[in-house]
C-alpha cells in the first residue's frame, strides 16, 4: 500500500492513539501468582478469574489477561497511576476479545481522546502475547 493510499495513521476517519504489544511467559506468570498470595486479586475483576461456567479461569488464560492490561497500558503511553482492576478483559459470545475500561484508565483514554479499543490474544509454546490498539 503507498503513502498516497494510507496517508499518516489516519483509517476511516479516526486515528490510532496508541498501540501496546505485551507477552508474559506462563510459568512464570504462574509462579508469581503462586508466591504471592492476593496477586490474583489484585491484577483481575472477579468475572476475568472465572470462565463463564464459574469454573476458575486456568493460568494461560490469566496470563494473556495480564499481557492485554499491559499492552492496554502502552497503548496510553504507560502513566503511572492506572489501577489493574479498571480495566477489563472480557470475550463476546462471538469469541472475539474486547476491553472495558473504568476509572483511572477510563480517564487517561478519555484524555487522550481513545473512542475505541482493538484487542488480539494469544497464548501458544508456554507464551502469552497482547495487542491492544486505541483509536480516537
Amino acid at each position: 500500500m503507498t503513502r498516497a493510499e494510507f496517508p499518516g495513521r489516519r483509517v476511516l476517519g479516526m486515528s490510532i492513539i496508541g498501540v501496546g504489544i505485551d507477552v508474559a511467559e506462563i510459568d512464570r506468570f504462574a509462579a508469581s501468582l503462586e508466591r504471592t498470595p492476593g496477586l490474583a486479586q489484585r491484577l483481575f475483576l472477579e468475572s476475568e478469574l472465572l470462565l463463564p461456567s464459574g469454573e476458575r479461569r486456568g493460568v494461560a488464560s490469566l496470563a494473556v489477561r495480564f499481557a492485554a492490561k499491559e499492552a492496554l497500558a502502552k497503548a496510553l503511553g504507560a502513566p503511572a497511576g492506572l489501577h489493574w482492576t479498571d480495566a477489563e478483559v472480557y470475550v463476546e459470545d462471538s469469541g472475539q476479545p474486547r476491553l472495558r475500561v473504568k476509572g483511572t484508565v477510563a480517564a487517561r483514554a478519555a484524555e487522550l481522546g481513545v473512542q475505541s479499543w482493538h484487542v488480539s490474544l494469544s497464548h501458544d509454546a508456554g507464551v502469552a502475547s497482547a495487542v491492544v490498539i486505541a483509536e480516537g
